[in-house]
């Protein structure tokens, strides 16, 4: 089984001066549950190369067990360092997609026409779709067969309200994501924040925040198998 892991490469948080990027426990937690049960894992992000990773999620009270094995692990970072260019990526050489998410892909991945084009290549062929915490928001411009938001009618979950508004970013991010998944239709539902909370709906999964991470990436897998 192979799987495409796609992150963000935007690195300003608005106009706050602050960075972003993406998580690394939403990135570590799922490639190790993937790795580990034997997937072919490749990394790429828009820009290829090293991707920014949030400052915030490097943070003490951040760590999780997968986040400590990602720090010892120095083969990863390599592959880290050196994500394929999303541009070079083909749907047909994978099994399924999963993204990553920290407030980053709000602004690049959201909008990103290859990355738009590749969800729905990838949902079309029948294959599974993950996205964890803000990584739904990348689904936002995503259109089925018909045309119609691919979230509309869906069972979905991610980055709700009351946790955008616990670190403080209501006002900073592009689009609240809760909001905008209603706004395309979608039967959003979420669970304590912070807590792991997945949906399935067929093909797409998606997970509410960082705890959910390995969680979705356990439901992937058994989509996969």
């Amino acid at each position: 089984m192979k799987v495409l892991m796609i992150l963000t490469s935007h690195s300003e948080l608005g106009n706050t001066g602050e960075k972003t990027g993406f998580w690394i426990e939403e990135f570590a937690a799922p490639y190790y549950v993937l790795a580990d049960a034997g997937v072919a894992i490749t990394v790429a992000s828009p820009k290829g190369g090293q991707p920014p990773i949030d400052p915030k999620s490097d943070a003490p009270d951040a760590q999780t067990e997968a986040t400590k094995r990602f720090k010892a692990d120095n083969k990863l970072k390599d592959i880290l360092a050196n994500t394929v260019k999303l541009s070079e990526v083909n749907d047909q050489d994978f099994d399924a997609v999963f993204y990553p998410g920290g407030h980053g892909p709000l602004w690049d991945l959201a909008n990103d026409e290859k990355s738009i084009k590749l969800i729905e290549d990838f949902y079309q062929a029948e294959k599974p779709i993950a996205f964890v915490c803000h990584a739904p928001g990348v689904l936002i411009k995503v259109k089925d067969a018909s045309g119609e938001p691919l979230v509309k009618g869906k069972e979905v979950t991610g980055f709700s309200n009351t946790e955008e508004d616990a670190v403080k970013l209501t006002d900073v991010v592009p689009f609240l994501l809760e909001d905008e998944l209603k706004n395309l239709g979608a039967n959003y539902t979420k669970g304590a924040d912070w807590s792991s909370y997945v949906k399935k709906d067929g093909l797409l999964i998606t997970g509410q925040n960082p705890g959910s991470s390995e969680e979705a990436a356990k439901v992937l897998l058994n989509t996969l198998k």
